[in-house]
């Protein structure tokens, strides 16, 4: 059970400041990194593997200190966004020669091959290799050693539907084995469907963390909208709209039904059952209609 700290952290290079005073923690189970394109994902990735030393503050695993560690390395796995490979080697030597470097051989270099399901291809150069393929062979070499704690910088790119699935099973069983495992990726579906939990980074700062409904929730300044249809939707709008947890109602044409802003999300989750109860109309649907992650991490950046 690993946890990464990471306590007021700054890093610029010059005068460009990427990451700018962040303090999260990440812990056991599978966290999603999001960020815009420059926002400082990948310079946090790579300060949390090693490659990097932050400007101030502190990285650190169960309380050791990251950055010039031989030891806290071996816990760390990393699978960083750019190419960085020699093609003049084949998948197998590649891998291989990470495990050597981790006190390893040839059965652990196999093993994480067979993880990745790149037996196939182990034997051809990786000059030949597809950006998929790449993608995985670069995610044995960080299996090899078999870390506690996983960070990928966009692992999903280039690959083709089916790898993404297996990749994405493996992410989960680890995270379900108690493995800590952090991911960056701008695709916003594949987070909503492998994350447990969320951090945000906009502009080199940390803009929330947790769970991406509770963080749609304890989005006060922005009315929550909702799609209701019910038996009577006249009549349900004439009650709600006299309410001031409602800031306006529309009558949704194209798919039938109301479209309801409201301003106070509690309130408004007692009054909907209570009106209808009162006035004996029933609620077909209740389908909140931005509270998606591609909806709250447009918010937070717009923020």
């Amino acid at each position: 059970m690993s946890i990464l700290s990471i306590d007021h952290v700054s890093r610029w290079f010059g005068n460009v400041v990427a990451v700018n005073d962040v303090t999260m923690t990440v812990g056991p189970g599978v966290t999603g990194l999001l960020g815009p394109n420059g926002a400082g994902k990948s310079t946090l990735i790579n300060m949390m593997g090693g490659f990097l030393d932050p400007s101030t503050g502190s990285v650190t695993l169960d309380g050791q200190t990251i950055w010039g560690n031989e030891a806290v390395y071996r816990e760390i796995g990393v699978v960083p966004e750019r190419e960085a490979m020699y093609d003049f080697l084949t998948g197998r030597e590649f891998v291989l020669a990470n495990a050597e470097l981790q006190g390893l051989g040839a059965k652990e270099a196999q093993r994480a091959l067979a993880t990745v399901e790149m037996e196939y291809a182990q034997d051809r150069k990786i000059s030949t290799y597809s950006k998929g393929m790449r993608q995985r062979v670069k995610m044995a070499s960080a299996l090899v050693h078999e870390p506690s704690v996983l960070l990928l910088d966009e692992p999903f790119n280039g690959m083709d539907p089916r790898q993404r699935m297996q990749l994405m099973d493996l992410l989960r069983q680890m995270g379900a084995d108690g493995r800590t495992v952090l991911f960056s990726s701008h695709i916003l579906e594949e987070v909503e469907q492998l994350a447990s939990h969320i951090e945000v980074i906009v502009a080199g700062r940390h803009a929330a963390s947790g769970d991406f409904r509770k963080i749609r929730r304890l989005m006060t300044d922005r009315p929550h909208r909702y799609l209701v249809r019910s038996s009577d939707d006249r009549a349900l709008a004439a009650a709600l709209i006299a309410d001031p947890s409602t800031a306006g109602i529309e009558v949704d044409h194209a798919e039938g039904g109301l479209r309801v802003q409201a301003v106070d999300f509690g309130r408004f989750t007692e009054l909907l059952p209570k009106v209808a109860r009162e006035r004996g109309i029933r609620l077909l649907t209740v389908s909140p209609s931005d509270e998606s992650l591609e909806s709250v991490f447009s918010y937070l950046v717009a923020a």
